[in-house]
């Protein structure tokens, strides 16, 4: 059976580096951090008061009245896919909506709309609570809104797979479009979980980063002082089309989504195996998945949160599954940790670095621990021809989810 090339036509995101996906990449490019400390009042007496929030707060981009009806990571998800809607091209199309989907993944939820409807729900009682409660904490409200935004009827679906959502929605829309059920697809994921009760339950488990006085540099992946992630909230979307598809309209094709690996670890609930087998089974399976070899990847964008253990384990996961020759990033190291839309929006980053020639830099690499034995794009972003990349993703549950991007 031929394979079906998948090419991304569009990209969209609103995350804490920028309102769009310009911005973010500007910012990434010059090593900015988008953490800083949380001022809200209930933020006081967290252990942990650092988070890297929204740089464009969704008020400025959607209509009050409709943003009563919406959770934040769906509001997030609207103006990601409409900035990827639009950069496709696809208002002016004609896209024959039988043939468009959508997967986008949340890791989380409407877990901001759940905590504030029972805060009412307590103080004044079952009348007060809001009639659009479900539809706004629903975790397939995300990609439910944007289905119903564009009018998509071939299939709109919901991941959820904790930090490797987002890239899991991204290898959904792949199978989708390969088996033919659809020609277009809106694929990504979306967080918005920036609340003391999401914080208090990371930092109980010590995985969040402490560094409440220094938040910029709080952040750093492979660095012998890291101390956990720093929770980010924001959306990616990318528009995946069939190759023949997006030709016959014209379409500017930024790359080509090569190929997929999913895996299970079967190991822990949290802790990624140690030896990084499910993560490097991953690998593998992507890289036949697109017909490339390890020596073809000259670029990874590491899921590197910036934890002891997890870091580590991807670095042995490389090393097996393509050598140690691709020059890495961690983007985490400025936008925090996405969570759900993680993959998305570091798939929006692998995209562009294949389009621009470029690797983002991984800032606060100050000290490498001693295990770091690849080379990584520490400090300044790196020029480079980048033909062949790979984006990793790995959550909670040891989800295992890699992504092959290759110049068109």
């Amino acid at each position: 059976m031929t394979m079906v090339d998948v090419v991304v036509t569009g990209l969209g995101a609103t995350t804490p580096l920028g309102g769009d996906v310009a911005a973010t990449w500007d910012a990434m490019l010059n090593g900015k951090s988008g953490v800083d400390k949380l001022t809200h009042d209930w933020a006081a007496q967290l252990p942990v008061r650092i988070a890297a929030e929204l740089a464009s707060e969704p008020a400025e981009r959607l209509d009050r009245v409709k943003l009563r009806r919406l959770d934040r990571s769906e509001a997030i998800a609207l103006i990601a896919a409409g900035e990827a809607w639009t950069d496709a091209g696809l208002g002016d199309a004609g896209v024959d909506r039988e043939r468009l989907g959508v997967s986008i993944g949340s890791g989380i939820g409407g877990a901001l709309t759940l905590l504030a409807q029972d805060d009412i729900l307590e103080a004044s009682g079952p009348r007060r609570v809001s009639p659009h409660t479900v539809p706004m904490l629903m975790p397939n409200g995300p990609a439910a809104w944007v289905g119903l935004e564009f009018g998509a009827q071939a299939g709109v679906h919901s991941v959820a797979s904790a930090c490797a959502t987002g890239a899991e929605a991204i290898a959904l829309g792949l199978d989708m479009i390969r088996a033919g059920r659809a020609d277009v697809v809106m694929a990504g994921g979306t967080e918005a979980v920036v609340h003391g009760l999401p914080i208090a339950g990371f930092a109980a488990m010590r995985a969040m980063s402490t560094r409440n006085d220094d938040p910029e540099r709080a952040s750093r992946p492979w660095d012998k002082a890291r101390d956990g992630f720093v929770l980010g909230e924001g959306a990616g979307v990318v528009v995946l089309e069939r190759a023949e598809h997006a030709a016959a309209r014209g379409a500017r094709v930024y790359a080509r989504l090569a190929g997929a690996g999913l895996t299970s670890d079967g190991y822990d609930m949290v802790q990624p195996h140690p030896e990084g087998l499910g993560a490097a089974r991953a690998i593998r399976l992507a890289l036949a998945d697109a017909g490339v070899s390890g020596d073809d990847i000259v670029h990874v964008n590491a899921h590197a949160t910036s934890t002891p253990a997890g870091d580590l384990a991807e670095l042995v996961a490389l090393r097996e599954a393509i050598g140690d020759h691709p020059v890495l990033t961690a983007t985490k190291s400025m936008s925090g940790h996405l969570l759900g839309a993680a993959g998305a929006l570091e798939s929006i980053a692998t995209i562009l670095a294949i389009r621009d020639s470029v690797v983002p830099p991984t800032i606060n690499l100050d000290d490498p621990d001693d295990q770091l034995d690849l080379d990584v794009a520490a400090q300044k972003a790196r020029p480079m021809d980048v033909p062949a990349a790979l984006n990793n993703s790995f959550g909670f549950g040891g989800h295992n989810v890699a992504l092959v991007f290759t110049r068109i």
